[in-house]
């Protein structure tokens, strides 16, 4: 059975999850601490037998666990907060045990895609969570270019130390006028929501004294009724200022370039050759 904790406050848990907590023959836990303290907080003793499940380990646990469902055994999979599987290990288990013909249930619960999302705002009609941004800057703007028209609201996680790093980067590719919110600490005692413009949001995590705690990011969609700016909307011209506020900012020359070229729609090799053409020092008369 695949469970949902508590994003935050324990006493969110469902009368499900604690019958199944205190039930169950084995819980995979993607931290152990965690899963005792949330036991202990609504007062469950647990006799499950409790194996980690975490990134690292997650595919040489799943034999062992594939082997207690086959017996007919009951197990439980639970992840820090949130539902198993999403942006959380749990996939690979549950795509073996419908392999190994297993039946598969689920328990749900609290979830900081969709209480994000209620409260942020913005459209929740029709939305995508697109999880957790690429770390390296020319990944996550080439993942934010192939979003730039997307028209549903989006949702992602994010790490408070790459927040303001990422909204930046939302900025530069949505249009810093773009409507968002930031959602730190879903539920919990230091909940802080924020709405603005990706331009503001982004000012303000830059100038934070620490962004700390679980980040979920919602940003509206491409706005109904304007243009979609489709492939090779940017000019060089364009590309070259990108790459030279990338390099003010702190990026290597390559790294600017990169992103440069998939947000603007053009060849990297064109994006390159423009800025050395920038970049090269006047010759002739009054050079100097």
């Amino acid at each position: 059975m695949l469970a949902a904790a508590p994003i935050g406050r324990p006493d969110d848990a469902s009368t499900r999850l604690v019958a199944a907590l205190a039930s169950a023959h084995v819980i995979a836990a993607e931290d152990t601490r965690r899963l005792r303290r949330l036991a202990a907080a609504l007062d469950v003793t647990l006799t499950a037998r409790i194996v980690s499940y975490y990134d690292s380990v997650e595919a040489v646990r799943v034999p062992a666990l594939i082997a207690a469902l086959t017996e007919g055994q009951d197990v439980l999979l639970v992840t820090d907060a949130g539902m198993p599987g999403i942006s959380d290990p749990g996939y690979r288990l549950v795509n073996e045990a419908i392999d190994a013909g297993i039946r598969v249930t689920v328990l749900p619960g609290a979830s900081a895609v969709t209480a994000a999302l209620a409260v942020s705002g913005l459209p929740a009609d029709r939305f995508c969570f697109e999880g957790f941004p690429p770390r390296k800057q020319g990944e996550r703007a080439r993942r934010f270019a192939d979003l730039r028209d997307e028209r549903r609201t989006m949702v992602f996680f994010e790490s408070p130390r790459r927040l303001g790093l990422t909204l930046a980067a939302m900025a530069e590719a949505f249009g810093a006028d773009r409507r968002a919110a930031v959602c730190r600490e879903l539920t919990k005692t230091h909940e802080e929501i924020r709405r603005g413009t990706l331009g503001d949001l982004g000012r303000w995590a830059s100038q934070a004294d620490g962004v700390l705690g679980e980040i979920t990011v919602v940003v509206g969609g491409f706005p109904h009724g304007a243009e979609a700016t489709g492939a090779c909307a940017g000019t060089l011209e364009d590309a070259v200022a990108r790459v030279a506020a990338a390099e003010r900012a702190g990026s290597t020359r390559k790294e600017a370039i990169a992103a440069a070229a998939a947000e603007v729609g053009l060849p990297r090799r064109e994006v390159y050759d423009a800025v050395a053409r920038a970049n090269r020092p006047p010759v002739g008369p009054g050079a100097g």
